[in-house]
């Protein structure tokens, strides 16, 4: 199955065959360089995204759209920024942590092993600077921000956690996440997938791909304003936030979306 278009209709779905026996049915967004996944089919394996009932108050960002939703005071650009930066995570086959810690954050460094050898300063900017001067329909501005975001990507490829502020300003890679001094240590997480027929369930972090994803909940857990990336050798995303109703970290399954 091959084919080329120079462009697509407002209205049509796009099947993309992403490797031998794994298809997956998707639709334009409203974002550049984004669509919007409905089902994957592999093998026997069928799943169905369910944009209903995986809506929840506090749905993070990147979740909402790439289920193609709307949260309100949520800037589209910085989503896209950060989809564009998960699937480049994802990409890579290496696996790796990315965590986003808001600019106004000032306890962030207690849950860091200290001295981090490899720390930024000052803080490179550049994909910074290159979402404030969007131009998308740029054909230079939009191979400069792939290649930016494959590059701070590939920083995640490094053993520990890269660190960026929610300006994309990088902090620091290769860093080792600690438990916040007088913390209690996380053994359970909220889990849900985006997909028909799964349910919420609570699950020992460990359970979704071991140490790295222990270190992420655990960094939520005590810096609760902070959001973690995982990406997974084996193809899995998950992304860990803090949930208020829930009380405790909660992990959101997305590699269905970011096929």
């Amino acid at each position: 199955m091959w084919g080329t278009t120079r462009q697509l209709p407002p209205y049509c779905f796009v099947l993309e065959v992403v490797a031998s026996g794994l298809l997956v049915v998707k639709h334009r967004g409203e974002s550049f360089g984004k669509f919007v996944n409905v089902a994957l089919l592999e093998g026997d394996d069928i799943k169905i995204v369910d944009e209903g009932r995986s809506w929840t108050s506090n749905m993070p960002g990147l979740v909402a759209s790439l289920l193609g939703l709307e949260l309100p005071g949520v800037r589209a650009e910085s989503v896209n920024v950060l989809i564009q930066l998960a699937a480049s995570m994802r990409q890579h086959g290496r696996g790796g942590a990315l965590i986003v810690i808001p600019a106004n954050n000032s306890t962030w460094e207690e849950s860091i092993v200290h001295p981090m050898l490899y720390s930024v300063a000052p803080l490179f900017s550049e994909l910074t600077e290159l979402v404030q001067s969007a131009r998308p329909d740029d054909h230079e501005w939009q191979e400069d921000l792939r290649r930016a975001v494959d590059a701070l990507a590939g920083l995640t490829a490094v053993d520990g956690a890269t660190l960026i502020s929610d300006r994309y300003q990088l902090i620091a890679f290769g860093t080792k996440i600690t438990r916040r001094r007088g913390s209690a240590p996380v053994d359970r997480v909220a889990l849900t997938e985006p997909v028909e027929g799964s349910s919420l369930t609570t699950v020992n972090p460990y359970q979704l791909g071991g140490t790295r994803h222990l270190s992420a909940a655990q960094f939520v857990h005590d810096q609760r304003d902070a959001t973690a990336f995982v990406a997974s050798q084996d193809g899995r995303f998950t992304i860990f936030k803090w949930s208020p109703p829930e009380d405790m970290v909660h992990a959101h399954r997305v590699e269905a979306l970011l096929v």
